[in-house]
């Protein structure tokens, strides 16, 4: 079982580095021993229990009330309220093994309606709150759900508009009250259970160990109909327990501050899930945050003031501009920019240090530092809550322009990779020795392999147990005789065990003269500009590259200053010539430093973003490539008529 933080945290853990297989001198394989005891009975619905009896008075969760203000929760408490709700779903009828959907932004009874589910021997079935009906849906049949929790009206018109499709859908709970309705909706659902015994959850949980499924978690994906891959309880027991060891100085700071997070990812993903469980799992103040939009995020983050964080590149992006737009704003835009070129020197330095590499910061660098921290650097952390030292960055590449400038400015950013299929993250930073621009080393008990053709293999006890099958009622296995998981991912690790990821394999563009290459990365280096909001890279069977952008609203509107542009419709302004010389040096910049098949000879600005509402990205903000290319197919090919290269 992994350690709390009421226990003793006065030494650092351990460095434990990777062990490493080579073949023809090339690192090919790292396997980080087990950092925790694998769990051998009982199931994730003991935690809150089990965090009740040894710490009954210890805060577990806060939750933010209409009043803006936010009300601890003690294991004892959450304990109660998981048996309450757990009693209320068996009144219901729900029976070991039935599945319980939750489809809603992150908040609370998120959290709450999961453990509460597993006490009462079910599997839930996490949904994004902004899918479409069709694949809400499809998820719902083919998981054969028997109760559905929504947060709101909109979500509830969702189900109600398919639920005529649903056979087996039975129950349909709102999470938000009704207007007029002052009563809890969880309440509600706990009151249908007050005739139950508490020994009725205490029997459904016996009957769970870490062999059975705990979730049914549907991938988003970017091509085809969504597969459920099912979770167990060992699966998650081996994720957020090696986590824990691994990200120990989150976890259990030395600080006299106690750990905190606000969670804000969404709770139907792996990694959020993951972060939720194990700040439950280790007994660290967790929050909850149900809007990502920057002034209600900004304002939950200062009222919970937050030591650590899990997050997306695109949250750590908007951070950055926002400062550069409100900096460019109040006439300080060239202030602002000399404070990132020396947090990103800082930041470089800093890590260099830690390898043995250098020095460290000298005392020019320390002392530019210490001149631009009150200027600069501690208004990015104070819009962070104040508190801020950590955050973990998932989902998609960071890259070392962001690192570096946040380890400057004295928040430390780790960053991991994982899948569904991995249950979050199977690899992580090592906060002792992180290399930016890398995905870090396999989490403890985990081994990464690279395959001949260069895809990322995952070996390890968080690998799921494979994708359900509706029609068989059966797990379909998903790994070779060996137990390794193909990702579907291409990457490299050096010569310490770090990984690299190139890109998505299926997404590798081979132009017409036979030149394999990557997109992300090209993609991730545009997406540094402040002006560039997203973008893709085409050029598939095409004699090189083109690119299609998009705008950051929050910089535009800073660029826009002079009258005249702010009179130009946002549509107009997209064919500006200042504004496109503006982006033609973004990109010379990017070409400057790779190989010639990589560089980008043509590029057009779009009107609109890349939103999950328009199909083009996931909810992590995943380029739906596909469906970009169709849509914008026109775009693209008048890039190429228009060239003097055809």
């Amino acid at each position: 079982m992994a350690r709390t933080r009421t226990e003793d945290t006065a030494s650092p853990p351990r460095l434990v580095r990777p062990e490493l297989h080579r073949e023809n001198g090339v690192v090919t394989g790292a396997f980080v021993p087990a950092a925790a005891l694998a769990v051998r009975q009982g199931s994730l619905a003991d935690i809150p229990f089990l965090n009740a009896y040894e710490a009954p008075d210890t805060v577990a969760l806060s939750r933010r009330h209409r009043d803006g203000a936010w009300r601890d929760i003690t294991c004892a408490e959450f304990a109660a309220e998981v048996t309450a709700v757990a009693k209320g779903l068996i009144a219901h009828g729900l029976r070991p093994g039935d599945r319980l959907a939750i489809m809603s932004r992150t908040r609370y009874e998120w959290t709450l309606l999961d453990f509460a589910a597993w006490a009462a021997g079910l599997i839930t079935v996490p949904v994004h709150p902004t899918s479409p009906a069709h694949e809400v849906g499809w998820i719902l049949r083919d998981a054969g759900v028997r109760a559905c929790a929504v947060e709101g009206v909109e979500e509830a018109r969702t189900l109600s508009a398919i639920r005529q499709d649903l056979r087996d859908l039975e129950h349909l709970w709102q999470l938000t009250a009704i207007s007029g309705d002052e009563r809890s909706p969880i309440g509600q659902i706990s009151a249908a259970g007050h005739e139950v015994a508490d020994a009725a959850v205490a029997e459904r949980r016996g009957l769970l160990d870490p062999w059975r499924a705990a979730t049914l978690a549907y991938t988003s994906g970017t091509t085809g109909d969504p597969k459920g891959c099912v979770i167990t309880h060992g699966n998650l027991f081996a994720e957020v327990d090696n986590a824990i060891e691994a990200l120990d100085p989150l976890f259990r700071p030395e600080s006299e501050e106690p750990a905190a997070t606000l969670l804000f990812l969404p709770l139907a993903h792996a990694l959020g899930r993951a972060v939720a469980i194990g700040c439950v799992r280790a007994r660290v103040r967790l929050g909850h945050a149900p809007s990502v939009r920057t002034e209600d995020l900004l304002a939950d983050l200062a009222g919970f003031r937050p030591t650590f964080l899990f997050a997306i590149p695109h949250l750590l992006e908007r951070v950055f501009d926002s400062g550069r737009a409100a900096a460019e704003k109040s006439g300080r835009g060239g202030s602002f920019d000399r404070a990132a070129r020396v947090a990103r020197r800082f930041g470089a330095a800093s890590e260099a240090g830690r390898h043995g590499e250098a020095g460290g910061p000298g005392i020019g660098l320390r002392a530019a530092r210490s001149l631009y921290d009150p200027l600069v650097y501690r208004r990015v952390r104070a819009g962070l809550g104040g508190n801020l030292r950590h955050v973990v960055s998932g989902g998609s590449p960071l890259g070392r322009r962001l690192g570096t400038f946040f380890e400057g400015t004295g928040v430390s950013v780790y960053e991991s990779y994982g899948l569904t299929e991995t249950t979050a993250s199977a690899t992580v930073t090592p906060p002792g020795a992180p290399r930016l621009g890398t995905v870090g080393w396999p989490v403890p008990g985990t081994a990464i392999g690279i395959a001949a053709d260069g895809e990322i293999v995952v070996r390890g006890p968080q690998v799921f147990a494979g994708y359900w099958d509706a029609e068989r009622q059966a797990v379909l296995p998903a790994t070779d005789a060996e137990g390794w998981l193909a990702t579907g991912d291409l990457g490299t690790l050096d010569e310490d065990g770090y990984l690299t990821i190139v890109g998505r394999k299926r997404d590798v563009i081979v132009t017409a003269a036979g030149e394999p290459v990557a997109p992300e990365r090209l993609e991730e280096a545009l997406r540094a500009d402040p002006l560039i909001g997203n973008c893709l890279v085409a050029g598939e069977g095409r004699p090189f590259l083109v690119a299609l952008l998009t705008l950051d609203r929050e910089a535009l509107a800073s660029w826009r200053e002079p009258a005249d542009r702010r009179r130009t419709p946002p549509e107009e302004l997209v064919a500006d010539p200042e504004l496109l010389d503006r982006l033609q040096r973004a990109v010379d910049e990017v070409n400057a430093g790779v190989h010639p098949a990589e560089r980008i000879h043509r590029f057009r600005v779009l009107p609109r973003g890349f939103t999950e509402a328009s199909g083009h990205v996931t909810p992590s903000f995943t380029l739906r490539r596909d469906e970009i290319l169709r849509d914008f197919g026109d775009e693209i090919d008048a890039l190429y008529r228009e060239s003097e290269w055809v």
